[in-house]
């Protein structure tokens, strides 16, 4: 089982930035796709950007140019880079790890959140 442990949200005004981390552990075969989701009140979970064990990555339309994914493997650790911030990017944000036990079953993880907040 691995656990998931973010950190780095808090308020921010637009334009600024902030860096999430995030720190995956416990016993597992391999962390294969890593990503940041989020969700705002009243809205569904939307995928933010994911990495792959490789180091393809993947952005929402609306922060490719602005946030950046990366990745530690050996550290399995996930980060995101959030630059030019904007309120619309106010939201709960939630790590997930996609995994292969050591069973060689595949499983996935989220961490417990954490808030982002973009005042105008």
């Amino acid at each position: 089982q691995v656990q998931l442990v973010e950190s780095g949200g808090g308020l921010v005004q637009a334009g600024g930035s902030l860096r999430l981390s995030c720190a995956a552990s416990g016993r597992f075969f391999s962390i294969n796709a890593m990503g940041w989701y989020r969700q705002a009140p009243g809205k569904q979970r939307d995928l933010v950007a994911s990495i792959t064990s490789g180091g393809d990555t993947n952005y929402l339309d609306s922060v490719k140019g602005r946030f950046t994914i990366s990745r530690d493997n050996a550290n399995n650790t996930v980060f995101l880079q959030m630059n030019v911030l904007k309120p619309e990017d106010t939201a709960v944000y939630y790590c997930n790890a996609r995994y292969t036990t050591r069973w060689y079953t595949s499983r996935d993880s989220w961490g417990q959140g954490t808030q982002v907040t973009v005042s105008s």
